[in-house]
């Protein structure tokens, strides 16, 4: 079907682009606040001044008492001028609301451009993946601002895939295949962008997460010597804080996901006349569904929480990659909206 050549649909790519380079711009500057803006908090002791003879007061006509109280000790006043990688780090969040707000608005245009929900093929479906992925980071900061230097490593996969979206994976604004012009398009496919943007997230926190707590295996360890290679782990939020963060997105994503496979069942049955066909895309929407219930439980387990569930966490991520790229570009089935050519 040939592509739509108007203004709108010019300007949508255009904004896409821009999109990518306030993300990177932001980027840099997250990146830049977690090299020079933290470092390890360790607790100084206060300096004790050299002992002094304990004073003896005399009492009229009473027995001599020993003065043992101790003096105040005068600590430094504390600055509440904020650093250089703070301001970085604040502004760049500036940068990011800005990216998100380009993004939406490319996202918009595109809508307006095919008249219709702008999700059909692999370049629109990243698109908008990538968008809830940026906006879960800014979500999970305001529950956890401490989380903020590690926008960096948020933004490096979502500018990836964007990427890959706007080159790969790109296809010209179009009208909807008769197959995909159904209300059902709008919910089923929002629900499963939404989820797989957030888990994206997810996995990545995950990932720190691992790198974290094995730098505190490691550090535990009688005469660890730090190196270079690993003292940027030490750097980061403590696996606890990392941990709490991935599952929560996971917690809020998974049942967005349950109801978009519900939805999806439905529309099968409304299209095709089965609600469940065992299609390639089905099969791995329902393994991704099994591996992040899975992830769930084993947090609810003793045996299996830490290290243990969070290789599960990136499992199920890793299967969402797969169901994504080959088996729609390799993979064909009744599925195959990919929109290449």
């Amino acid at each position: 079907m040939a592509g739509i050549d108007g203004p709108a649909a010019h300007l949508s790519d255009g904004l896409f682009t821009t999109a990518i380079a306030v993300y990177a711009l932001a980027m840099v500057g997250y990146t830049a606040e977690f090299a020079f803006g933290r470092v390890a908090r360790k607790t100084v002791a206060a300096p004790v001044e050299a002992a002094q003879p304990a004073k003896v007061l005399v009492g009229a006509g009473g027995p001599s008492v020993a003065d043992t109280s101790v003096p105040p000790v005068e600590t430094p006043p504390v600055s509440t001028k904020r650093s250089a990688a703070d301001r970085i780090g604040r502004l760049s969040v500036l940068v990011t609301l800005v990216g998100v707000l380009v993004h939406a608005a490319s996202i918009t245009v595109r809508a307006v451009a095919v008249d219709a929900v702008p999700w059909s093929n692999m370049y629109e479906f990243a698109s908008v993946a990538g968008l809830i992925g940026v906006a879960a980071f800014l979500i999970v900061m305001i529950k956890a601002p401490s989380l903020r230097f590690l926008g960096g490593f948020i933004l490096l996969p979502v500018i990836l895939m964007m990427f890959l979206a706007g080159t790969v994976l790109y296809s010209k604004a179009s009208p909807l295949v008769p197959a995909l012009q159904s209300y059902w398009l709008a919910i089923h496919v929002t629900l499963v962008s939404f989820a797989e943007g957030a888990l994206m997230t997810s996995a990545v926190l995950t990932a720190l997460f691992l790198v974290r707590s094995h730098y505190d295996k490691r550090s535990a360890k009688p005469g660890f010597t730090p190196s270079a290679n690993v003292t940027w782990a030490e750097r980061l939020p403590s696996a606890a804080t990392l941990d709490k963060a991935a599952y929560r997105i996971v917690a809020f994503a998974f049942p967005l996901y349950t109801v978009a496979i519900i939805c999806g069942a439905i529309w099968a049955e409304a299209a095709w006349g089965r609600y469940w066909g065992w299609d390639p895309k089905e099969t791995w929407a329902f393994i991704v569904w099994v591996v992040y219930a899975c992830y769930l439980h084993a947090r609810a387990t003793a045996g299996w929480k830490g290290r243990a569930a969070a290789w599960v966490n990136l499992l199920g991520f890793a299967c969402i990659t797969v169901n994504f790229l080959v088996v729609n570009l390799v993979v064909s089935g009744l599925h195959s909206y990919a929109g290449l050519s």
